[in-house]
């Protein structure tokens, strides 16, 4: 088909002007002033780029979720028996082990009451001694013929309630010595004590809401976290392979806090988050984790 001369003129004139215009842009006319930087377009803006030589290494796998730092167990230490409060054998912050002394209770009620139980246990012990050596002279009387049964079972019954009695001083005796055991109020745990909440001089009571202290134990230490819950089957699938590894940095995910095991992932889906929760543990003799601190939770899930 022959092209008609006017189209070849058009085209012609679109190429010359399109030539035209990009040499005004990149190369200006001798004398012409370059744009300057704010009248340049979006495509005349200088682009930074940054080289960086090739190199072959591993390539680790993480998920990161925000977390919030929980001690490893929280106890309120409340006083178990009524009394005064002779003495606080602890400062605030202090580390303490299970069974140190942390304060102490009149002990005086509970020592009368221990003291009295053995009198008691020696009075019912006679009595049952008295008994049975009734019913062995009933008996004697009842194969000799001058005894009844009536008299004879009448003698085993007190022998059987005189026992009970002193099973009952033993008891007592047991539990007099618990609750003297009680007025020295020691640490459940090992942990670091908090503000204390009760000084000496007021009378304590184990119905009381505050306590005396609360006891921390921060080391092991445990972060919770969550991640989206599409990740779930990645997580369960590794966790197979063997225990992954979790490591805490600074909230802006920066420095770098302590490295520990995920020991949990929790049994259900958050349904208003899609969201699932984790639980790592961490070493923290260090003491970098406080509890309530937020943290950034990385989990590698593999080295590829």
């Amino acid at each position: 088909m022959r092209h008609k001369p006017w189209i070849a003129a058009l085209v012609v004139l679109g190429l010359g002007a399109t030539a035209a215009v990009v040499r005004w842009k990149v190369w200006p006319a001798p004398g012409a002033t370059a744009p300057s930087g704010s009248a340049r377009g979006a495509d005349d803006r200088v682009v930074s780029v940054v080289l960086v030589p090739v190199e072959l290494r591993d390539m680790p796998l993480h998920l990161e979720g925000l977390g919030t730092v929980t001690a490893w167990s929280t106890v309120t230490v409340r006083p178990q028996v009524e009394g005064r409060l002779d003495r606080v054998a602890f400062t605030e912050g202090q580390d303490v082990k299970k069974g140190d002394l942390l304060a102490q209770i009149d002990p005086r009620p509970y020592t009368i009451q221990l003291q009295t139980a053995p009198a008691a246990l020696a009075r019912d012990s006679a009595q049952l001694a008295g008994r049975r050596r009734t019913l062995d002279r009933d008996l004697g009387l009842q194969r000799a013929g001058l005894g009844t049964q009536q008299q004879v079972d009448d003698d085993r019954s007190a022998v059987e309630q005189a026992e009970a009695t002193l099973k009952a001083d033993y008891a007592q005796i047991a539990g007099a010595r618990l609750l003297l055991d009680y007025a020295r109020v020691t640490a459940p745990i090992d942990g670091v004590t908090g503000v204390r909440l009760v000084d000496a001089g007021n009378v304590v009571r184990p119905s009381d809401p505050t306590g005396l202290v609360v006891i921390t134990q921060i080391d092991p230490i445990a972060v919770i976290f969550s991640l989206p819950q599409d990740d779930l089957a990645a997580i369960t699938r590794h966790m197979a392979d063997g225990p992954l590894t979790v490591e805490t940095l600074g909230r802006d995910g920066g420095a770098r806090l302590a490295a520990g095991t995920l020991a949990l992932v929790d049994n259900q889906i958050n349904a208003q988050t899609a969201t699932i929760r984790l639980k790592a543990v961490f070493p923290n003799a260090d003491r970098s984790l406080w509890p309530n601190q937020f943290v950034k939770a990385r989990l590698l899930l593999t080295t590829r």
